[in-house]
């Protein structure tokens, strides 16, 4: 065969599914000759992700980890073992020169079928970890990997190559302001609207949609439009416009999210690892306000952002209507603020990741072959 062999194992949830997509882009950009697998289960976003890019699924068995004592996880080594089974087989299949694993439920069989797909060789690995603090999976890849790349400094793997975390072409290639009266026609919006986006995920979130509509009225008298991706499960109890009111345009679901982005002036958001890497390689400023489960990943997530002074952090129990109306629409309407918060956002981001990314791969392949790349 010829051409580079490169596995992807991201599969799951968009946040690994992503950001490996980015890279493949990444890789067939920088080597046409590249062959590209990834790695999925049947329960992942990635059995319709992946081919919608045109790339190639294997799929395997799935590795979650139970977090309480159950019969799945007395039956957790008996899948790891056909996981990694099924793995080493596609290696062969594929030949891979390769693995660059994203964490998630394929990246623990990857990581293991590696090391021994066959006596005497073992395949190198790469590590991408996009959270400010770094889930089991990638714990367990960093002993054996290559190079270990990540979207933060330290996020508890050891030293790591810091890159960011890999976005997709049309994030990382939007010139907000070229395409700014297109976006804002697009959504019904004029082009001097002060536009205010909210978005909470692809399922939307509840706290964010009671404390943004909550604020309809006070944000329509401050002259701020809104556009609000609410859910497609959810719905928003607005009030009646009053005449000549800002447009408040809600909507389950953002398909154009470069859009979005280029219509706004400012975000109310989540802040996982995709998030606020798409929010910051546009140059956006936002208010991040974290999930309030899970080990506090997203919190870590926007700091590095908010630091920089492009973003706030506001935390979900205080997101309220009135924080809303005041501190948030008082941001919209300093137009010097939100200039120099604008600024700030672009330098925080990391547009280059996949390629990044890409090119390690390439590099640790080629090592691997002893080849030398020109």
């Amino acid at each position: 065969m010829s051409g580079i062999s490169v596995v992807l194992a991201g599969g799951g949830t968009a946040g690994h599914v992503e950001p490996a997509m980015a890279v493949a882009d990444a890789l067939t950009a920088l080597d046409p000759n590249v062959r590209i697998t990834a790695l999925g289960t049947a329960r992942g976003l990635e059995t319709r992700l992946v081919p919608e890019r045109g790339y190639r699924l294997e799929l395997i068995t799935p590795v979650p980890l139970p977090r309480k004592p159950s019969a799945d996880l007395a039956r957790l080594p008996l899948r790891v073992r056909q996981a990694v089974r099924q793995t080493r087989a596609i290696f062969d299949d594929v030949a891979a020169d390769v693995v660059v694993g994203f964490g998630g439920y394929v990246a623990v069989p990857a990581y293991l079928a590696a090391r021994s797909v066959r006596p005497g060789r073992r395949i190198p690995v790469v590590v991408h970890e996009a959270n400010a603090s770094a889930g089991w999976a990638n714990r367990v890849g960093v002993r054996s990997a290559a190079r270990v790349l990540a979207a933060v400094p330290d996020p508890g793997l050891g030293p790591v190559e810091v890159v960011g975390v890999p976005v997709r072409d049309t994030i990382t290639s939007l010139d907000r302001a070229a395409v700014r009266a297109q976006a804002r026609a697009f959504f019904g919006f004029s082009d001097d609207d002060t536009v205010l986006l909210v978005f909470g995920g692809s399922q939307g979130a509840q706290s964010l949609n009671r404390a943004v509509a909550g604020a309809a009225e006070a944000l329509a008298r401050q002259g701020i439009a809104v556009l609000h991706a609410h859910g497609p499960k959810n719905t928003l109890e607005l009030p009646a416009p009053a005449p000549g009111a800002p447009p408040y345009v809600a909507v389950p679901y953002l398909d154009r999210m470069d859009l979005a982005y280029a219509a706004a002036d400012l975000a109310i958001c989540r802040s996982g690892a995709m998030t606020v890497a798409e929010v910051s390689a546009v140059g956006l400023p936002a208010v991040y306000v974290p999930l309030p489960i899970g080990n506090g990943e997203q919190r870590l997530n926007a700091l590095p952002v908010v630091t920089a002074g492009g973003g706030l952090l506001v935390e979900d129990r205080e997101l309220t209507p009135d924080l809303v109306a005041t501190t948030v629409a008082g941001l919209l309407t300093d137009r010097t603020r939100l200039a120099a918060m604008t600024a700030a956002a672009k330098l925080a981001g990391h547009p280059d990741a996949a390629r990044r990314v890409a090119e390690v791969a390439l590099e640790v392949a080629s090592a691997g072959l002893g080849r030398v790349r020109r």
